[in-house]
Parts: structure tokens; sequence; C-alpha cells
């Protein structure tokens, strides 16, 4: 989708950052964690969850739940390959056909499009508007 991304939360997991307890020392200071230099390179902000706040990323941790209940607890799968393409089709159903609640009845795509009908101006890709914040 065209949204620009300027901001990133995620949990304080080591593939994300240093360990907290080693965050502000000297190391930390002068050679920076994969990912906050991927972020960096793209202008996006990095954020850490709270210690201790498992409610913050209670969100993400559910849609795991979903997807590991409808893959990996359901199936065995011979190969990482019949892993990929059950999962692309699952997320494929997930997201063009599975009704949810939250979203007043409507698919994930069908909020989307809905939305695009009615607030264009979310979806421009003129670089001119992506100044203009209105994409935030």
């Amino acid at each position: 989708m065209p949204y620009t991304i300027h901001t990133v939360l995620t949990d304080n997991g080591i593939q994300f950052g240093n360990a907290l307890q080693h965050r502000s020392g000297p190391t930390a200071r002068h050679r920076r964690h994969m990912f906050d230099r991927i972020c960096l390179e793209h202008g996006i902000e990095h954020r850490f969850t709270k210690p201790n706040h498992p409610w913050t990323n209670g969100q993400v941790e559910r849609m795991n739940r979903t997807i590991k209940e409808a893959t990996v607890r359901r199936y065995h799968y011979a190969t990482h390959q019949q892993l990929r393409s059950h999962l692309a089709a699952f997320l494929d159903a997930y997201n063009f056909a599975r009704r949810l609640k939250t979203l007043n009845g409507l698919t994930p795509y069908g909020a989307i499009c809905k939305a695009a009908c009615t607030e264009p101006q979310r979806f421009s890709r003129d670089p001119a508007h992506l100044t203009t914040g209105l994409n935030t």
C-alpha cells in the first residue's frame, strides 16, 4: 500500500535491538543493531515497547496465534516450501475472504477498498502529498 512508514514499534527481542541492559553501554553508542541501521537508512523511527507491558503488542501476538493454529499446530509439513505455500494460501483467504467483526463485517481487503473510496487522499502517491503530513 502506498503508505509511508515513519515509526516501527517492536518488542524488546534481540532480533530488534541490543539486550535491554546493554542499550546505553559504550558499544551500543558506537555500533548500532542491524535492525536500527536499516530503519535509519529508510528514515524510520524505531521504538521499543515498555518491558513487562504485554498488552502493547497483544494484537500482534493474537495474529501470530491465529496463523500458528491454522498452520503448524494443525498440519505437518515435509518441506519448508509446503509450509510457505500453505501460509500464503491462508493469508490470501484471511485477507480476501474472512469477514471480521472489528471491520464491521468487511474483509481486510474490503476495508482498504472502502477507505480508498471514502478517503482517497490517504492513498495518494503524490510526493508533495506525503510531505503535508496527511499520510500519518
